[in-house]
């Protein structure tokens, strides 16, 4: 297993430098779905899928120099590059696990993430969605975020607080 610090420091000093100062980004094996959605909740660049498996997710992570999250034992054997063996099997640790051990801090970028594609989420005018979402939703709430690639409306709502609940819980929001 290699560790995302080891990583950065075979990159050399000049390659250092510019990875400290840019969030990484991962690639997560098929097994961790709901460590993906928190990830992206904190605004993690993250892709995901079916097709993130084996091969496949060590060509996707080379592609993009990605960090791969994988519980798969047998992935190190396939010569990938750098990975971050997810020791737990419970989404609340692996979390815990990937924000202490890569020295991510959510701050300005939680909630800025669609959920289902990764896309970044843009801001919305409020009169923009009004045929989007519920009624009682565009009644209520102020702010909208739009995801340009799914077409999903995102607005914070009760759901929201829970969530951010949840990451002080864990020691992370």
């Amino acid at each position: 297993m290699v560790r995302p610090r080891d990583y950065r420091f075979n990159l050399g000093v000049e390659k250092e430098s510019q990875m400290s100062r840019q969030a990484p980004k991962f690639a997560a094996d098929r097994m961790l779905g709901r460590l993906v959605k928190w990830l992206r909740i904190t605004g993690q660049d993250v892709i995901y899928g079916p097709h993130l498996t084996g091969y496949g997710l060590i060509r996707a992570a080379r592609a993009e120099s990605r960090l791969i999250l994988t519980r798969d034992r047998h992935l190190k054997q396939k010569q990938p590059p750098a990975l971050l063996f997810i020791e737990s099997d419970h989404y609340r640790a692996q979390l815990r696990q990937v924000m202490q051990e890569c020295g991510l801090k959510p701050g300005d970028a939680m909630f800025t993430r669609c959920l289902e594609c990764n896309t970044e989420l843009h801001s919305k005018a409020r009169e923009t969605v009004e045929n989007l979402v519920p009624p009682y939703v565009f009644s209520t709430q102020e702010k909208f975020s739009w995801c340009p690639t799914c077409q999903r409306v995102f607005w914070p709502a009760t759901h929201h607080q829970k969530m951010l609940e949840e990451l002080r819980t864990l020691g992370i929001g």
